[in-house]
C-alpha cells in the first residue's frame, strides 16, 4: 500500500525560548519485507543554527536540532511517501512459554533486535505484579506464545476503553491499567508490561495508522494520529510479530512504522532541553493519504 504522510508539530512558549536543542524522532524507516521510504523530507520553523542527523541503538533515525536565538514557537513538518507490503500473517510456529525460554537462553546477540533488552522493566512499562497477573490469565488459557499474545491483546481491547483526555505521555503503564483507559501509548505500555511479568519479550512501536472514515462520508485532513503498537518476540522460528492492543488486531499494512524501542521514552516524537520560563503547548495533527 503507497502513503502519502504528513506530520506538523506546533510548539507554543509562553516566553520566548532562548536556546535549545531537541531529538527528533519522526522519520519513518525502509525496512526490508515490511516497508520502503520512497522520499521524505524534514523541515523546522524557525530554522535551527545547527543540524545533524544519526542513527540511535535500536536503528531509529534521529535528527539533532540546535537554537540560539529567542523564538516563540517551534515548528515540526515531516513529509514522506511510503510504500508498506507486510507479509501476510503467518501460521503459528511459535513454542510455548517453557520453549521460548529455552530459546532466549540460546540468543547469545546483544545486538539491538536481541530479545534480552525487551525483557525487564523500562521507564514507563515497569513490571508489576497486578499487570503479570493480568497477563497470566491469558497464558493459561492458550497454548503457544503466539496465542497468549492475541488473546491478551484482545482482552485489553475488551477490557480498556479508549478515551483521549483521562492520561497523558507521562503516564505509567501501572496508571493506566488502574484506570482502564487511555489511548495507543496507554494500551501499548499495559501489554508490554504484562507479556515481560511472563517472561515474553515485547517491545514499543511508533508509527501512522492510516484511518478509514465510515461509509458516505469524506476523510478529514488530519484527522489521522500517531499510533503506538507493540512488537513481541515469539521464538526463532516465529521471531519477531507486531499487535495493536488498541484495534485488537494483527498490524497490517496500514500500519506505518517510524522506530522501535522499549518504550515511548525511546521513540518520542520530540525530547530536548530549552531556556525560558512559563508554560508550553503543543498540538499535532497527520495525514495519512493512501494513493489509489
Amino acid at each position: 500500500m503507497l502513503y502519502n504522510i504528513r506530520l506538523h508539530l506546533h510548539y507554543d512558549y509562553e516566553r520566548s525560548a532562548v536556546g535549545g536543542r531537541h531529538h527528533i524522532r519522526v522519520m519513518p524507516q525502509s525496512m526490508p519485507g515490511v516497508q520502503r521510504v520512497i522520499a521524505s523530507s524534514l523541515s523546522f520553523d524557525p530554522v535551527s543554527a545547527e543540524r545533524s542527523e544519526f542513527t540511535d541503538f535500536f536503528s531509529n533515525t534521529v535528527t539533532s536540532i540546535t537554537y540560539r536565538n529567542p523564538h516563540e514557537t517551534l515548528d515540526v513538518t515531516m513529509t514522506a511517501r511510503v510504500n508498506v507490503t507486510r507479509p501476510p500473517t503467518m501460521l503459528d510456529v511459535s513454542p510455548n512459554l517453557a520453549g521460548l525460554q529455552k530459546e532466549i537462553r540460546s540468543v547469545w546477540s546483544i545486538a539491538a533486535d536481541a530479545p534480552h533488552h525487551f525483557l525487564t522493566s523500562s521507564a514507563y512499562a515497569t513490571i508489576d505484579p497486578a499487570i503479570t497477573a493480568y497477563a497470566e490469565q491469558s497464558l493459561a488459557e492458550t497454548r503457544t506464545v503466539m496465542e497468549a499474545v492475541k488473546h491478551l491483546n484482545d482482552r485489553i481491547h475488551a477490557d480498556f476503553t479508549y478515551e483521549s483526555d483521562v492520561t497523558d505521555v507521562r503516564t505509567t503503564a501501572r496508571q493506566a491499567f488502574d484506570l482502564k483507559a487511555g489511548v495507543c501509548q496507554d494500551f501499548s505500555h499495559v501489554m508490554i508490561a504484562g507479556l515481560r511479568g511472563i517472561g515474553i519479550p515485547a517491545g514499543y512501536v511508533s508509527g501512522f495508522l492510516r484511518t478509514i472514515p465510515p461509509p458516505g462520508e469524506e476523510r478529514l485532513e488530519g484527522a489521522d494520529a500517531m499510533h503506538a503498537w507493540v512488537r513481541v518476540w515469539c521464538g526463532r522460528e516465529a521471531g519477531w510479530q507486531e499487535f495493536d492492543p488498541t484495534n485488537a488486531m494483527v498490524a497490517g499494512n496500514d500500519h506505518i512504522t517510524i522506530g522501535y524501542g522499549r518504550d515511548y521514552a525511546d521513540v518520542s516524537p520530540i525530547v530536548g532541553v530549552l531556556k525560558t520560563s512559563g508554560s508550553q503547548e503543543g498540538k499535532q495533527s497527520v495525514d495519512v493519504i493512501p494513493m489509489e
